[in-house]
């Protein structure tokens, strides 16, 4: 393909995926946020609801501890009940995995949220539980899925085009340089990643106390997290999670700036 002609190619495909991005822009009724997502709430539930069964699998299916079960859904509700999040069309479910080696928890799109037993005896209150679920509640609300899909669509666009308009059949070299684009943009969806959790470790603070808990329970979470990842933690850099200890800071800083005055009294733990 003569070098003219790929870089036209290249900069049509380009420039059809920054349009596409950028014209799909909405608010975020929850967070305010301007948005670019390309899912509707209803394509979004309906995702979640067909991934959910599969997910579970995964970790071993759902726990056989019906109380232990119904508990994690009672504290779930509650928080929906308690916030914005219960405006939302989203269907929340809350579900216990009978993984009892893994620590973690997440959230498909449309409200199916899941922790697994490992991550669950871990934590020692119901506070610390509840600031797990709001967390993953964030998620949702925040349309985090929904976004990661649409960045995901214009990062490969723009990969592909980059690739198209670099390659040289006369110079194989320009492969690695390709390979390195590709990396790039790996980066960068990562990049967005430690964002989202950043958001939802925000929003979570607003969930718990307004759901009547102790929003320094999330702290208490993030040391268990950093005991629990020991020397073996994916370096950040590399990670779509943030270092836990960083997470800290952050979350003190959210709790002092919601309650400059001082937490109210009376909330659970």
């Amino acid at each position: 393909m003569r070098g003219g002609l790929r870089y036209l190619i290249a900069l049509i495909i380009a420039g059809f995926s920054l349009i596409t991005y950028y014209c799909k822009r909405s608010t975020n009724e929850v967070t305010g946020e301007v948005q670019h997502v390309d899912m509707t709430t209803d394509q979004e539930i309906a995702l979640g609801l067909q991934a959910a069964p599969e997910m579970a699998q995964q970790y071993g299916g759902l726990h056989p501890d019906r109380q232990a079960a119904a508990r994690v859904e009672e504290i779930g509700q509650q928080l929906v009940r308690s916030t914005k999040a219960g405006q939302t069309p989203y269907k929340f479910q809350f579900h216990l995995l009978a993984d009892e080696s893994t620590i973690n928890a997440f959230a498909l799109p449309g409200g199916q949220i899941f922790i697994t037993a490992g991550l669950l005896k871990s934590l020692r209150t119901e506070g610390q539980v509840a600031g797990v679920l709001a967390h993953e509640i964030g998620h949702v609300v925040g349309r985090h899925s929904a976004e990661q899909v649409a960045k995901s669509s214009l990062t490969q666009g723009l990969t592909g085009a980059a690739a198209i308009a670099i390659y040289d059949p006369e110079r194989p070299s320009t492969a690695a340089a390709a390979a390195a684009t590709a990396m790039v943009a790996k980066l960068v969806t990562m990049r967005f990643g430690r964002q989202d959790e950043l958001e939802s470790d925000q929003l979570a603070v607003d969930f718990t106390s307004q759901a009547g808990y102790d929003p320094r329970a999330m702290i208490q979470v993030m040391e268990i997290l950093e005991k629990a990842g020991g020397e073996s933690r994916t370096p950040e850099f590399m990670s779509t999670h943030p270092n836990p200890g960083n997470r800290i800071g952050e979350l003190q800083k959210d709790i002092a700036a919601q309650f400059p005055q001082g937490l109210p009294s009376g909330l659970k733990e």
